[in-house]
């Protein structure tokens, strides 16, 4: 059974670090592209970064510079470190992994929340 499972977030000060991970179990992990969104009640639903299978990245622009997404596709493991925070990236934070075996091989996490504020 596929389950994804965020965790890391929490309440972190402005220019501060967090480190953020899924857990994909039950997923055929390496052929899947690995996103972490972010939804706020203002903003809704944004796409934060992006990974392939060969490693190539995506950032939104109000996260370059700042993020790094990567993949362990051994652990089946997606992790997003955020540095230099600030508080505009408060938000819950979701992972999501899409793959190639049709239009339901498509997965959410729970979600995770950060709160960055002083």
């Amino acid at each position: 059974q596929v389950q994804l499972v965020e965790s890391g977030g929490g309440l972190v000060q402005p220019g501060g670090s967090l480190s953020l991970s899924c857990e994909a179990s039950g997923t055929r992990f390496s052929f899947y592209v690995w996103d972490w969104y972010r939804r706020t009640p203002g903003n809704g639903r944004e796409l934060v970064a992006s990974i392939a299978r060969g490693g190539s990245t995506t950032y939104a622009d109000s996260v370059k510079g700042r993020f790094t997404i990567s993949r362990d596709d051994v652990k089946k493991m997606v992790y997003l470190q955020m540095n230099s925070l600030k508080p505009e990236d408060s938000a819950a934070y979701y992972c999501h992994g899409h793959g190639p075996f049709g239009p339901s091989d498509d997965y959410w996490g729970q979600g995770t929340q950060v709160t960055v504020s002083s």
